[in-house]
């Protein structure tokens, strides 16, 4: 990764994640495959101009599914890395407040 604007890839909005980001002021985003925990938090405090306390990282696991026809083939998506972001008591994301 060259810059911090490669770290985040996208927020994942979720009924789960929105229910956090209201009670918990946490946020979920997809990062990089890379991305370590200091640079999610060096690069949320740098776009967003908040303040991070706790940044979880974890893998998700790929899925697997049949297709409703021929149901021997097997569909698999693919893994990521997610991260939770957890802020400061007051501190709020924009992208994640039009979401009602």
């Amino acid at each position: 990764m060259t810059t911090i604007y490669d770290v985040l890839r996208r927020p994942l909005v979720t009924e789960k994640s929105k229910y956090q980001s209201d009670k918990l002021h946490q946020y979920t985003f997809e990062v990089a495959g890379q991305a370590t925990k200091t640079l999610v938090k060096d690069a949320i405090e740098t776009l967003f101009d908040v303040t991070v306390v706790r940044v979880n990282i974890f893998n998700t696991p790929a899925k697997r599914s049949r297709r409703a026809k021929s149901r021997r083939l097997l569909v698999r998506s693919s893994g990521f890395k997610k991260a939770i972001v957890t802020l400061k008591e007051g501190d709020t994301l924009p992208i994640f407040e039009g979401v009602q």
